[in-house]
């Protein structure tokens, strides 16, 4: 019997952008994108043994900074946001709940009618009996973005890797927007420094601190590319990895 090919990251977690929900609109929830983005995890649960945890964003409902920019306080604004992020996951957990997938939704806000408390232990103790887990709400504090949410999340629970999915084609990190630079060329390898010195904006850099003080590595990719995950989890030279 043929042993099932052993992934290059045992436990992942993947950082998906509200905006990516929103498909090609700007705002609400595409349904489609969501069952394309749990069809994908399942594949690499089932096929290859990843253990995934996700951070999810809710830019296609809220962003604090915007909401601050027209006149809300901004620790109201954040908190408004935390709670778009919830929105994301709940529907993100019905997709996988309909594919027959268990998971586990834990939110860093107390909301014990739709989601678990955030309690670190029992997040990888689900991932061990392999559940998809999906974090909401942030950090449960305004000020910090979802990257840093992701960043914080993957080293609590002992990921291998944090993947940031990105959305609108762009497959890694460029030497400029490729989408307004036909000149800006893809960039396969970076240190958290790069990053950092060269303020490219990837995630933020509170996010890149904390991976580089933990030794977390990030690779950028195209969530939407057809195969990607499975393939960058295969070992394929998939997007932009930052170590």
């Amino acid at each position: 019997m043929s042993q099932a090919p052993k992934p290059k990251w045992k436990r992942v977690l993947l950082k998906l952008s509200g905006e990516a929900f929103a498909g090609e609109g700007s705002f609400g929830i595409d349904g489609k994108v969501i069952d394309t983005i749990a069809e994908d995890v399942i594949a690499v649960r089932e096929e290859l043994g990843v253990e995934v945890a996700i951070v999810v964003g809710g830019g296609n409902f809220w962003r604090g900074l915007t909401g601050a920019a027209g006149g809300i306080e901004r620790a109201q604004a954040d908190y408004m946001g935390m709670l778009a992020t919830v929105m994301n996951a709940l529907a993100l957990q019905d997709v996988f709940e309909q594919k027959n997938i268990q998971t586990r939704l834990q939110s860093a806000i107390r909301m014990p009618q739709v989601a678990e408390e955030y309690i670190r232990r029992k997040a990888i103790r689900h991932l061990e009996k392999g559940r998809v887990v999906i974090f909401a709400a942030g950090t449960g504090n305004p000020f910090f973005t979802t990257d840093t949410t992701a960043a914080l999340r993957a080293v609590e629970i002992d990921a291998d890797v944090l993947l940031k999915g990105t959305h609108g084609g762009v497959d890694g990190i460029y030497t400029a927007d490729p989408r307004k630079d036909s000149s800006a060329s893809k960039i396969d390898k970076l240190s958290y420094l790069d990053i950092l010195n060269k303020d490219l904006r990837v995630m933020d850099s509170t996010a890149i601190t904390h991976a580089k003080e933990n030794d977390l590595p990030i690779v950028v990719f195209d969530l939407m590319g057809e195969g990607n995950l499975k393939g960058l989890l295969n070992g394929e030279s998939i997007g932009t990895i930052v170590e």
